[in-house]
C-alpha cells in the first residue's frame, strides 16, 4: 500500500473514531447515574464487547490482531485505563465546556510529545491548524472558562495528557494497538466495582451506557487507537476535537440546550481548520509520490 493509501486510511480511521466519541457524553447523561455505576457499567460492556469481537475475528480470519501487543501495548492500555477514570471523573466534577475545551489540549500534547520522544517535528500547516482549533475551541467556550470544579478541571487535564501519550507510543511502536484501548478498560472497571460495592449502584437508564460501552466505544477507540499506524500522533489528536465541537450540537438537539453563538463561531473554525489541513495532506501527499515517481536521467 502506497504512503498515500496509508495516509488516506489513518484518516478515514481517525474520523470515523472521532465522530463515534462524539456522542460518548451525551449517552452518559442520558443513563442518569452515579460515576462510579456509570464508569462500571461503560467499562465492562466495553471490554465484553472486545473480547468477543476479537474472539469471533480470530475463529473466522485468524488474522486478528494482539490485544495488548507487548510492553507497548501494556503501555497504551494503561494510559487509556487511567484516562477513562480520569474523564468519567471530569464529566461530574466540572462543567461540560471545560472539559471539552481542556480536552482539546490534546493535540498539543500529542504534537509536543512525538517532537520529543519520536522526533516528528509538526509541519508548519499543522501547526497553524493547531492553533486554529485552540482558537476555535477557546472562543466557544469563553464564557465558560473558571467556571467549573479545579479537581474537575485537572482530571479534564489528565485525561488529554494520557489520550497523546497513548497515542504518541502507539504511534513509536507501529503496532496494530485497535484493541488495547478495549482491553485496558478492564483495570478501571475493577477500581469502579471496588467503589459501586461501598457506595452503592444506581443508574436510571442502564440501556444507553450499555449501547455506549457495548457499540460506541468499541468503534471510536478501536479506530482512534490504530490511526496512528499511518497518521502522526498530531494528526490523530486532532480528530478528538471533532467532540468539542458536535458535543454540544447533541446535546442542544437531545436535552434542548442551545449552543452560544460562540459555540457556533468556534465551531465553524474547528471544522474548517481541520478540512482545511486534511485537504493539504492529501494534496502534499500527491505531490510527494508524484515526484518520488519522476525518473531522474544523469546529464
Amino acid at each position: 500500500m502506497s504512503t498515500s493509501s496509508n495516509h488516506i486510511k489513518g484518516l478515514a480511521l481517525a474520523a470515523i473514531g472521532g465522530l463515534a466519541l462524539t456522542i460518548d457524553i451525551p449517552l452518559i447523561r442520558l443513563a442518569e447515574g452515579e460515576p462510579w455505576s456509570i464508569l462500571m457499567a461503560r467499562s465492562m460492556t466495553t471490554f465484553v464487547a472486545a473480547i468477543v469481537i476479537w474472539t469471533v475475528w480470530r475463529t473466522f480470519g485468524r488474522d486478528a490482531p494482539a490485544l495488548i501487543p507487548g510492553k507497548a501495548g501494556l503501555l497504551v492500555a494503561t494510559f487509556y485505563g487511567l484516562g477513562s477514570i480520569t474523564f468519567i471523573t471530569a464529566v461530574y466534577n466540572t462543567s461540560t465546556a471545560n472539559l471539552v475545551f481542556i480536552l482539546a489540549f490534546n493535540t498539543a500534547f500529542a504534537a509536543i510529545l512525538s517532537w520529543i520522544f519520536l522526533n516528528e517535528r509538526p509541519a508548519r500547516p499543522t501547526l497553524a491548524a493547531i492553533a486554529a482549533m485552540i482558537v476555535g475551541v477557546a472562543i466557544i467556550v469563553w464564557d465558560s472558562i473558571g467556571t467549573g470544579n479545579l479537581f474537575g478541571d485537572f482530571m479534564a487535564l489528565m485525561s488529554a495528557l494520557l489520550i497523546a501519550s497513548a497515542i504518541t507510543v502507539s504511534r513509536a511502536s507501529g503496532k496494530d494497538m485497535g484493541f488495547t484501548p478495549l482491553i485496558g478498560v478492564f483495570f478501571p472497571a475493577l477500581v469502579a466495582l471496588a467503589m459501586v460495592s461501598d457506595g452503592g449502584y444506581r443508574i436510571d437508564h442502564p440501556g444507553w451506557i450499555i449501547f455506549n460501552g457495548a457499540v460506541v466505544m468499541p468503534v471510536a477507540f478501536y479506530c482512534l487507537a490504530a490511526a496512528p499506524r499511518f497518521i502522526s500522533g498530531a494528526e490523530v489528536a486532532m480528530f478528538y476535537l471533532l467532540e468539542t465541537v458536535l458535543a454540544p450540537v447533541w446535546v442542544w438537539v437531545i436535552f434542548a440546550e442551545a449552543p452560544s453563538r460562540n459555540s457556533l463561531v468556534g465551531g465553524a473554525i474547528l471544522i474548517a481548520a481541520l478540512a482545511a489541513h486534511s485537504i493539504w495532506q492529501l494534496l502534499d501527499g500527491r505531490r510527494r509520490k508524484r515526484a518520488a515517481a519522476v525518473v531522474e536521467y544523469p546529464v
